[in-house]
């Protein structure tokens, strides 16, 4: 077996484990709404929420696309095998540390401010493809703003829709209505976050000569999807906690409000071929929605220590990143 073989297996296998945690990481982004009102017994969300990221992946690939070239042109990478390999362990890094810590932090932010920082350390700012590197940085940036907003004016709206109506009659149809909403949640994570994998994966077919265009391979859609489910079934009880509790207190109208919002939001990137955080999407919705029904009811300090997290996760994983590939490639050279 020659050297680049194992290499190229090697980052699949770093790939597959990044999906795979990220599948437990963000389980609770998808779920943790529906769990918090009873909708949902937490091992019923889990199976529901793991056949929806499967089926989500299988679906679509463009953000895989984006992944792939849109960053740094695979095609003129030199080193790119130690490029990517230090990427997905810096993102590893920062991604068991938040989850150790119950703190939802972005698995997109991670990976993408990883890629970038072991390019930056690999060949310099020059080899950024700053053009959709830029693209892919307003759609992280916008996403969660477009998410708060739409929030906010969705619960509006059910607040005089439903004004009159018995509150516990309400709820007991919302949540009902909350299964359809988690699941379309789940399905909606699954078309773009499976799909940053997939873009790495195929990155690094590229770099090693495997295959000659961007084009997603079905093996790799498939084994892509097939871990985020199973990460996904071993769940994240303690993002859970923090999304679906401590960001403020969650009713089956809320949730609908907040589950709705971030499918909408998440849909329209995937279908835009741009990859958001889900994290960052449904926690602002839910942000967007608690601000509706009653600002005080917010637990701001959550908020703003979870808005932290998320400003420094690209700097901090593409400094990891950056120090993993000179690591490697001191003992590669």
């Amino acid at each position: 077996m020659n050297t680049i073989l194992i290499v190229t297996i090697s980052i699949v296998a770093l790939a597959i484990i990044f999906d795979f945690i990220n599948g437990f990481h963000d389980t609770a982004n998808a779920i943790a709404t529906s769990v918090s009102t009873k909708a949902l017994q937490p091992r019923h969300a889990i199976i529901l929420a793991s056949v929806m990221n499967f089926a989500g992946a299988m679906t679509f690939t463009g953000v895989a696309k984006t992944i792939t070239k849109d960053i740094v042109d695979p095609f003129a990478l030199d080193n790119g095998s130690l490029v990517i390999m230090a990427a997905l362990i810096a993102a590893i890094a920062w991604n068991l540390i938040t989850w150790y810590f119950g703190i939802p932090s972005s698995s997109s932010h991670a990976l993408i401010g990883s890629i970038a920082g072991a390019v930056i350390a690999a060949a310099g700012f020059n080899m950024l493809n700053y053009s959709g590197f830029t693209s892919i940085i307003k759609a992280l940036l916008i996403s969660p703003v477009i998410a708060f907003t739409v929030g906010f004016i969705v619960y509006s709206i059910f607040k005089v829709v439903f004004k009159n109506n018995n509150l516990s009659k309400t709820n007991r149809r919302f949540r009902r209505i909350q299964i359809f909403t988690a699941a379309m949640q789940a399905y909606s994570h699954g078309t773009n976050d499976a799909q940053k994998a997939m873009g790495i994966i195929t990155m690094a077919l590229i770099v090693n000569g495997y295959q000659s265009s961007n084009d997603v391979q079905l093996w790799v859609q498939f084994a892509c999807a097939l871990a985020m489910a199973l990460g996904t079934a071993m769940g994240g009880w303690k993002i859970i906690k923090t999304v679906g509790g401590k960001i403020m207190k969650i009713r089956p109208i809320n949730g609908v409000a907040a589950d709705a919002t971030g499918a909408a939001v998440i849909f329209g990137a995937t279908f835009l071929h741009l990859p958001v955080s889900t994290t960052h999407v449904i926690s602002s919705s839910i942000l967007g929605v608690g601000t509706s029904h009653r600002v005080r009811g917010v637990k701001w300090d959550t908020a703003q220590r979870m808005i932290i997290t998320w400003i420094i996760t690209m700097p901090i994983s593409a400094l990891i990143a950056g120090l993993v590939y000179l690591f490697l490639d001191f003992f590669a050279g």
